[in-house]
């Protein structure tokens, strides 16, 4: 079923300097009292202090014990998945379960016969072999990592393998791993790999295969390939809310963070505080096995990501010199491909090893892909984030800043946000987003005269024949080929910002951001979502959304986030109850007369919402996202998109068109086929390990995104989940933080733990978790386990 304005770059640079010179030079850390955050521990000490639902609050003297502190936390929880994305990074899942395969979450990758584990090992492999992240470790800081970051992933490594060689590869708990022979001890070069890819996330990375699988015209194992987009793309929302939109006495300002991301795989989050008493106190969210807090807060400022709308790699069109597949032309003169060879184990079917002798090839203008390799053309791509480890510098350097000029501080001297936009909001009452991600410098007069069409079997592509369609640079980037901070978008606020990745010109309507150079606006256009997010915001803002009293407080916050309102629904819901009671019969796609009566009635008790126990919602959902395959939906939008009316076009349903009625009784005939009442509860076709979720596609207008099967969760080839991960709702008070929070997987992705799926039961009821920040409320827990290593 289908239900799932300019500062003063010199004035920038040298505050960025002065916060940079902090981290780089490092401190001398005063010894904390005995009652204060890890007071008592020797100089090499770490505590681990775990909360409710199992939350790690990671005590330490230095970084360096810090990240060991994490690694074991971390290793405690999820050691299978860490040892199974390092696997993948080493490029050798093709040794211990063959060929074949797919990526994690049943994606089936680039190329439907595509032998995904041998791509995939042949990508990471010449990734390795090229010194890719070994030459990026060897530069100095802000190219490469500060030591601060070295040391704390180095401790990250030596903790995760202490909990390793603590408990025994054949110990370990979780069914997935135990004993298995590649669950072997990480380095800290593995996590510095994997800090490169995340940082690759939205270019090169999800064509890992497609680079890895390329091969000339007439080489052993060509194939037909079809150049696939990857299924489930970053997504997010996210609110940084000033005073001017808070209630009296609810604080100075507030960030609501909901990124959207795989539930299963190594995009999943893991949800931690990390102290150095006197240096470092964040709380928040990190990708698993980076080692910092990625979205989160500390005392005094809070923030949050969503994915933007930026390109963030440039696809190439290569001519290919007269008789050599191997070359191509640009500026009419001819250029060999470089060539990385690998050798990569394969487990036969007999189960004996072979090796594969296998070549990655390279272009100035990026990697060589699978698709559309002939003798007269080929496709590369480059990305933005080629050289990118500095995004760790940034996030350490957001995480001591103490206001929204040190955060802008921290952005403009590492340079190193990957592939997402920054909303935040400090205790002064403002907020701020920008765009400073990785993005390639490309002019809009490039774009328009270096664009090669698509056609029915190829995509839209640059051209790279011609030098002058090559990216640019600005003098304050750190790194060739981007924009600069001077370029990026930008807006300051004591009302809001707010994304839905949307393009930044409607951060806030009343300041709509123009003249943004169109390699960071992709599609201007904004989306049910988005569209639904600022509506939110402007009832939140009149009380008109039934509230209460207007502006924001933490609990209208939390209420409008997990309200789970529908926008198709409240825009399109009565001309289709008009439709089904004129016509209780209407023809499905194939011919047949379907009775549509109780669907009708379905849909008229329904509440609108996208609640687990919502009757109606299920067909709702299900009826609008087959709609939406049906064609371009100007053509059966009641209200069509208006470019002039982009917070309330398109809109409405025509019940009179074809397509409409189809798609509603194609929708009752399939409830029927799969034996499902038309008010059949939303919970019970989307699950995650039996516990009903709420929630629906961006598509359809939910901002609560989810995307689930009734067997998500539970092992099963269809068993992946889409949608809300981390969820953070903080207020910044005169008096320090308060948020709620909600990891809606929970921090174990092993079944058998206990941390499993217990917030998912909260997620599927629309509760938080309250968060524990300060000494008196870790300590105040009642649940509260502590544990004390030595290094």
């Amino acid at each position: 079923m289908r239900l799932f304005g300019a500062r003063s770059l010199q004035f920038r640079s040298a505050v960025g300097a002065a916060a940079f010179g902090l981290l780089a030079t490092g401190l001398v850390l005063p010894a904390p009292a005995a009652g204060a955050p890890g007071g008592g521990l020797s100089d090499s000490g770490v505590q681990i202090r775990r909360t409710a639902y199992g939350v790690p609050h990671i005590v330490a003297r230095d970084f360096g014990s810090l990240g060991y502190g994490y690694g074991y936390a971390f290793a405690q929880d999820n050691v299978c998945e860490l040892a199974d994305t390092v696997l993948t990074l080493r490029g050798e899942r093709s040794r211990y379960f063959g060929a074949q395969g797919e990526p994690a979450g049943g994606d089936d990758g680039p190329g439907e016969e595509l032998p995904y584990n041998l791509a995939s090992d042949t990508y990471y492999k010449a990734q390795r072999e090229a010194g890719t992240v070994r030459k990026l470790l060897a530069r100095k800081a802000p190219l490469g990592p500060v030591d601060e970051l070295r040391k704390m992933v180095a401790g990250y490594a030596d903790g995760y393998n202490r909990y390793l060689r603590d408990t025994g590869v054949d110990r370990i708990p979780d069914a997935r791993c135990k004993g298995k022979p590649w669950v072997r001890p990480v380095t800290a070069e593995d996590l510095w790999h994997l800090v490169y890819d995340v940082n690759a996330a939205s270019g090169s990375a999800p064509y890992a295969a497609a680079i890895g699988d390329a091969k000339p015209p007439g080489a052993a194992g060509t194939r037909p390939t079809t150049l696939h987009a990857p299924q489930t793309r970053p997504a997010s929302n996210g609110w940084a809310l000033g005073r001017e939109v808070l209630r009296p006495g609810a604080g100075n300002a507030m960030v609501l963070a909901n990124p959207h991301l795989p539930w299963v795989g190594n995009s999943r989050f893991y949800q931690v505080q990390l102290t150095i008493p006197g240096t470092l106190d964040v709380a928040g969210a990190s990708l698993q096995g980076t080692p910092l807090v990625e979205i989160g807060h500390n005392r005094t400022l809070a923030w949050t990501h969503t994915a933007s709308n930026a390109q963030h790699g440039s696809l190439y069109r290569l001519k290919l010199a007269p008789g050599d597949p191997m070359s191509y032309v640009v500026d009419g003169k001819r250029e060999r491909m470089t060539r990385t060879a690998v050798a990569v184990v394969v487990k036969g079917e007999d189960g004996r090893p072979r090796t594969e002798r296998r070549t990655v090839y390279g272009t100035r203008f990026g990697a060589v892909l699978n698709f559309g390799w002939t003798s007269t053309h080929a496709y590369a791509l480059r990305d933005a984030n080629e050289s990118n480890l500095r995004s760790m510098n940034t996030w350490l350097a957001m995480g001591t800043s103490r206001d929204l000029g040190e955060l802008r501080a921290a952005h403009d001297t590492s340079q190193g946000i990957p592939w997402t936009y920054t909303l935040a909001a400090d205790s002064s009452g403002e907020t701020y987003f920008t765009d400073a991600s990785a993005v390639p410098h490309l002019t809009d007069e490039q774009l328009e005269r270096c664009a090669v069409p698509g056609g029915e079997e190829t995509p839209e592509a640059l051209d790279g024949s011609r030098t002058d369609c090559a990216w640019g640079s600005d003098p304050d980037a750190l790194v060739p080929g981007i924009h600069g901070p001077s370029r990026q978008p930008e807006l300051s606020r004591d009302d809001f910002v707010a994304n839905s990745n949307n393009g930044p010109h409607h951060t806030n309507p009343a300041a709509p951001l123009t003249d943004i150079p169109s390699v960071y606006d992709v599609n201007p256009r904004l989306g049910p979502r988005a569209q639904l997010g600022l509506r939110m915001i402007e009832e939140r803002g009149t009380g008109a959304d039934g509230l209460g009293a207007p502006g924001f407080s933490l609990r209208t916050l939390r209420e409008s986030m997990l309200g789970n309102r529908v926008l198709s629904a409240e825009t399109g819901r009565a001309d289709v109850l008009a439709l089904c009671r004129a016509h209780p019969r209407l023809d499905t796609t194939d011919g047949k007369v379907v009775d549509v009566r109780k669907a009708c009635a379905a849909l008229g008790r329904w509440d609108g919402r996208a609640d687990a126990d919502s009757r109606g919602a299920a067909l709702w959902i299900s009826f609008y996202g087959r709609l939406g395959e049906r064609g371009p939906s100007q053509s059966w939008h009641k209200v069509p998109y208006d470019p002039r009316q982009p917070l309330t076009t398109p809109r409405g349903i025509k019940g009179e068109d074809p397509q409409v009625r189809h798609a509603l009784a194609d929708t009752v005939q399939e409830f029927a086929a799969e034996r499902l009442p038309v008010d059949a509860e939303l919970g019970a076709v989307q699950k995650w390990a039996g516990v009903p979720l709420p929630g629906c596609d961006g598509s359809e207008g939910c901002f609560n995104v989810l995307e689930a099967s009734a067997d998500s969760g539970t092992g099963t080839p269809r068993g992946g989940a889409f949608g809300t991960s981390f969820l953070m709702a903080v207020t910044l008070t005169d008096d320090g933080p308060r948020a709620s929070t909600l990891l809606t997987y929970g921090q174990s992705a092993d079944e058998n733990s206990p941390h499993y799926t217990d917030q998912t039961r909260l997620f599927s009821r629309g509760r938080w978790v309250s968060e524990r920040f300060t000494e008196e409320e870790i300590l105040g827990d009642p649940r509260l386990e502590v544990t004390t290593l030595e290094r």
